[in-house]
């Protein structure tokens, strides 16, 4: 279960305030996975940001009654100046999982090579994002929040990011991003969508995806 309880996020732009949630209170099912709509420029990777507490929001809060990762796409999460193995033993111990279970199942996940073990500042964003996915899906949470992630890679690495997320969520929730419509249907059985600083739910995926399309349009 995923809460939020009257919140608000609105940043300056100029001499505008764009408004990202505006006195939001919605409580998230627990155990499903949600896709997460909404236009560019929407703010959903702020949305995602503040559910995984790494944006606070202006007022209101978020609580949960379970772990949640941090938002997996970009590599953000990622400590430029160490190498991979670093940050994995880092994130090891932040979470309490076995250093070096979660080491070797990331090394062999996002075959990186001898990458593994080079700063991350070296890193192409699609190299950061396959250690970033690997650590995140060698944590067991209850909540994943993934954004594109599982579009990186050539088409091999992409069916095998796709084999491990699809196993975590069957024991797992989420609240995935991505402009593949196939992949939301692939992975989730609800929907979110963002728009103007408020967010829906919709129990059927299909309806989600349809009032988002008409909103495009």
């Amino acid at each position: 279960m995923i809460r939020f309880e009257n919140l608000c996020k609105s940043y300056r732009i100029g001499e505008t305030r764009k408004v990202i949630v505006d006195n939001l209170t919605l409580t998230l099912p627990t155990g499903q996975s949600l896709a997460l709509l909404g236009r560019n420029g929407a703010g959903k990777s702020t949305l995602l940001q503040m559910v995984a507490g790494t944006i606070l929001p202006d007022s209101g809060r978020i609580t949960s009654d379970g772990t949640i990762s941090w938002p997996v796409g970009l590599g953000g999460s990622l400590h430029r100046e160490l190498t991979g193995a670093q940050n994995i033993r880092f994130i090891a111990r932040v979470y309490g999982v076995d250093t070096e279970e979660l080491v070797d199942f990331v090394e062999d996940f996002a075959e990186l090579g001898p990458h593994f073990h080079m700063p991350v500042r070296s890193y192409s964003s699609g190299m950061r994002s396959r250690l970033a996915f690997g650590a995140s899906m060698g944590i067991r949470f209850d909540t994943y929040l993934v954004d594109e992630v599982t579009a990186v890679g050539d088409a091999r690495f992409r069916r095998k990011s796709r084999a491990v997320f699809r196993d975590r969520m069957a024991k797992s929730g989420a609240i995935l991003v991505t402009h593949d419509l196939g992949a939301l249907r692939d992975y989730c059985d609800a929907g979110l969508l963002l728009e103007n600083g408020r967010l829906y739910y919709f129990p059927d995926l299909d309806e989600a995806i349809t009032v988002h399309k008409a909103l495009m349009e």
